[in-house]
């Protein structure tokens, strides 16, 4: 009989085992990719993984043996030395700026039963002109958040795919939304409207607090941050403290230096007009002209208004008071404007209510740091071209929201920095593939006198023209339905072997040898700075990152398959 036992528990201990490594990878990629397999390039990466992996282990159990002998670093020794914390904080949760990020993700801790205070500097509407077009991607996040709601009753548009345009050319490529709901589509509006009823929704549970007021700085101590200095509405100093501290407050974050090494770039500017009684070529569409010196973007926000959101390269656009920027618009963008949309865009010129905006695009290279954690602009912005900003954020509320779900309470700070580290790696590949297009596409999609960029531009347009997954399989990672990182780099060089070849026809010469060569080049140069900005070890092989498998849950996980696959062997 205990021969039998020991022989029982042998089978149990390799059967987990063998669960654990099917499941780390398995489990964590359902946290970001809902109704997709495991990706493919895991399994195009494995041989380079399992190396990874080895040494990733061995770093790992030397780590352990290091911590054992020093203790957490940054974080007080309390009683046993665990890791709690010195002061008692009255909230789990402080959130600095109520936008996108920080609303969600006050509703998705708040249903959790967390005390969540959420610090905005102003919580009248706010009036952008970016933030408002939600790609199918971000809105099936955003059911999965509870959050669906939030679109209705704010004349919110349907968009169910893009139509380009280039030199009196048009094609348009449909989202692949076939084996989804027939709600799920992307979402376009005006964003304060959308904005508001994020804060909302946030405020109508009791335990969260919405507050208008300023933060100043993150309160400090012993490398551990505790909560937040602020300025209330009245003027008066004040303190936040709790156990937990999330920094989204948007692109001109005050306190992100403290918690990244931020590497902001402005490559182009946005003019933003709302254009009136006209209708678009192709109705609940984006629409992109592939314009000279860059895009020119369109898509409806109300029932009876369309946004035109006009690219400017450089980081000032003409000036407006002396009439430059009305002048450029009119001269050099509305020739270029599709004939249905040309009246109502000189129009909207003549009204003068024309917004400005410069783009930033800035990799996420954050620094871990105990109690703190950045969401949002303030941790990883990319060109808007592709409207992925939202579709990221939602993603990474939840994520995180996953990932914090295990925890009681946030009173462990060793646990909860752990986790937190895993956070960084679980979120990449949604994040990468949407940043990397869209800095891919900008550089693509601008006009240029190289002979081989002109190539390229042309040679995009066409591939996507060609209609199946030609144009099915770029659409779907820019919606964020299929984000696969591999899949995007295949399809990015695909476009570019496609333009040699159109070279090489009729008949190749040096010259066109040269060029396509030239082309080939240049979309390496394209696209490899991006990938090494974002990581090319988390992008592709994130298993092989030793934070990937603080997995939550992963327990409870290998015992329901257990269960499972005993009731399948009693069934048989």
């Amino acid at each position: 009989m205990c021969a039998y036992k020991r022989r029982q528990l042998q089978w149990k201990d390799k059967r987990d085992s063998e669960l654990c490594r099917s499941l780390s990878a398995k489990y964590r990629s359902s946290l970001i990719l809902i109704d997709f397999e495991m990706e493919f390039q895991y399994v195009s990466g494995a041989l380079v993984a399992l190396l990874l992996l080895g040494c990733g282990f061995s770093w790992r159990m030397s780590g352990r043996k290091r911590r054992s002998k020093s203790g957490s670093v940054g974080f007080q020794k309390h009683g046993n030395g665990e890791g709690h914390r010195d002061v008692a904080a009255s909230d789990d949760v402080v959130i600095v700026g109520a936008g996108v990020v920080g609303s969600a993700l006050a509703y998705a801790l708040g249903k959790q039963g967390r005390r969540v205070r959420v610090i905005e500097r102003d919580l009248s509407e706010p009036d952008r002109i970016v933030g408002e077009l939600l790609q199918p991607g971000g809105y099936l996040k955003l059911m999965e958040l509870g959050l669906e709601d939030c679109v209705k009753d704010i004349d919110a548009q349907q968009v169910f795919g893009y139509a380009l345009f280039k030199d009196g050319k048009k094609t348009r490529i449909p989202y692949p939304l076939e084996n989804y709901r027939s709600d799920v589509a992307g979402r376009s509006f005006h964003h304060g409207r959308f904005i508001q009823r994020l804060r909302k929704k946030a405020s109508s549970l009791s335990n969260v607090r919405l507050e208008q007021g300023t933060v100043t700085s993150l309160l400090e101590e012993n490398g551990m941050i505790k909560g937040v200095n602020y300025k209330t509405r009245t003027g008066e100093e004040s303190t936040a403290y709790a156990f937990l501290t999330v920094v989204c407050d948007g692109c001109y974050s005050n306190l992100r230096r403290s918690l990244c090494n931020p590497k902001v770039d402005v490559p182009s500017c946005f003019v933003g007009l709302v254009l009136e009684n006209c209708r678009l070529p192709f109705e609940n569409h984006g629409h992109v002209v592939l314009a000279d010196p860059s895009p020119i973007l369109f898509y409806p926000i109300s029932s009876h208004e369309i946004r035109c959101l006009v690219d400017v390269p450089g980081q000032t656009v003409p000036s407006i008071t002396n009439g430059e920027l009305a002048q450029y618009l009119k001269t050099v963008v509305a020739p270029q404007v599709p004939t249905e949309l040309h009246d109502s865009f000189i129009t909207a010129i003549d009204t003068g209510n024309v917004k400005p905006m410069a783009n930033r695009s800035m990799p996420a290279n954050p620094c871990p740091t105990p109690g703190a954690l950045l969401l949002g602009d303030a941790f990883n912005m990319r060109h808007p071209l592709t409207g992925g900003g939202m579709t990221v954020a939602l993603s990474d509320v939840f994520v995180l929201r996953d990932l914090l779900r295990p925890l009681s309470d946030f009173n462990d700070a060793s646990t909860l920095c752990r986790y937190l580290e895993s956070f960084y790696t679980i979120r990449k590949p949604m994040a990468s593939t949407i940043n990397t297009l869209a800095g891919a596409l900008y550089k693509v999609f601008c006009a240029s006198p190289d002979p081989a960029r002109k190539e390229m531009r042309q040679a995009c347009f066409d591939y996507l023209s060609l209609g199946g997954i030609y144009s099915l399989g770029p659409i779907a990672l820019l919606s964020g339905l299929n984000p696969r990182p591999l899949s995007l780099v295949l399809h990015f060089f695909a476009v570019a072997v496609y333009g040699f070849w159109r070279l090489m026809l009729p008949f190749p010469s040096p010259d066109r040898i040269h060029t396509g060569a030239r082309l080939i080049s240049g979309a390496s140069g394209i696209i490899f700075p991006i990938l090494k900005a974002e990581g090319i070890r988390q992008m592709f092989f994130p298993f092989s990152v030793p934070a990937y498998y603080r997995a939550p849950l992963l327990r409870q996980i290998i015992q329901k398959k257990r269960t499972t696959h005993m009731m399948n062997e009693m069934s048989h």
